[in-house]
């Protein structure tokens, strides 16, 4: 009788250590950018050119800021007098708890200072809205 002697193959093992280096050097860039992407406000800014709303489409909450840094809201008994942050703050929110859904833009003067604008979307933010829209007029 004729004994067979079965060869084993060698398993193949994965060396680990390269990718435990690249875990680590993932792990700390996570850790530096995590914090700088918290700190800006969230606008979903059009990629190419704005499509307008729908004419069936409800009426967004539109923040008007003038040239002058002034803030308007076009609800309420006066939609052409200037409101104060902290009106504009609880009217705003007043709207969302009513209506969670509801679209919310800013209109910016061209001659506004852009600090102004972006106040404007810090107090939306404090508000609770979850995204701003930007009023623009179409390229001639």
């Amino acid at each position: 009788m004729a004994r067979h002697r079965v060869r084993k193959k060698p398993m193949a093992e994965i060396n680990v250590v390269p990718y435990i280096d690249v875990m680590l050097v993932m792990l700390v860039i996570f850790m530096i950018t995590a914090p700088l992407l918290t700190q800006g406000v969230k606008v979903e800014l059009p990629e190419a050119e704005a499509e307008s709303m729908t004419p069936d489409q409800e009426e967004p909450l539109v923040v008007s800021v003038d040239a002058s840094g002034n803030l308007y809201l076009n609800i309420g008994d006066a939609p052409d007098q200037p409101v104060a942050a902290d009106d504009l703050v609880q009217r705003v929110g007043a709207v969302l708890r009513r209506r969670a859904d509801k679209t919310v833009l800013v209109r910016g003067d061209h001659a506004v200072d852009y600090g102004a604008v972006v106040s404007a979307m810090v107090l939306l933010q404090q508000a609770g809205v979850p995204n701003v829209g930007l009023v623009t007029e179409p390229p001639e």
